[in-house]
């Protein structure tokens, strides 16, 4: 993993609209993911001053506290893009019981939203509707379309997402409704 100070001169170089910040230290799997606080503190302040949309992804309830914190601490500003990642081994399980949970942990009005990995990837898609936010879904997260089946892309895995999205009713957003709800600047044209 690169140190805080490797990661600060990425952002600064790259300027990227959103970056990620992960909002913790856990057990995850077999391995360890490290934050710190005080690491967090240089990145948070670092992804501010570039302009730079941070994704705080919270694996657990103390994150999202610990990103809370470091909102009223000023180092990290408002608006926030919450991203609640369940499912991860010793993280929070990726259940209806605990979206809700960390969901209701955040101001209202925030920004958020939801997602499971692997089997959990489309459940936790209709949850995240069901209770108000946005959805993720990616290789990143899932390699399966469906149970035994590899997906061949990320486009299909958005395609399937935006089949359940249609069946709850919920049009997803275009690209330049994205960028106004993330009160991003506007894209090319």
């Amino acid at each position: 993993m690169a140190p805080p100070e490797a990661r600060v001169r990425h952002v600064e170089a790259l300027r990227p609209e959103i970056c990620t910040l992960d909002i913790t230290t856990m057990n995850f799997g077999e391995f360890v993911f490290v934050n710190t606080p005080a690491h967090l503190r240089v990145m948070g302040r670092a992804v501010a001053a570039a302009g730079v949309l941070p994704e705080l992804e919270c694996f657990d309830s103390g994150n999202v506290r610990l990103a809370l914190r470091l909102i009223e601490e000023g180092v990290l500003r408002e608006p926030a893009m919450f991203q609640l990642c369940l499912g991860v081994p010793w993280g929070a399980p990726a259940t209806p019981e605990a979206m809700m949970f960390m969901r209701d942990m955040l101001p209202k009005g925030t920004f958020w939203t939801g997602f499971g990995i692997g089997p959990a990837q489309f459940p936790m898609v209709a949850q995240a509707i069901l209770l108000g936010g946005h959805v993720r879904v990616g290789l990143e997260d899932s390699l399966h379309i469906e149970k035994g089946v590899l997906a061949p892309s990320n486009a299909a895995l958005v395609e399937k997402a935006v089949r359940i999205l249609r069946a709850l009713d919920t049009e997803p957003a275009t690209p330049a409704e994205a960028r106004h709800i993330l009160g991003l600047p506007r894209g090319p044209a």
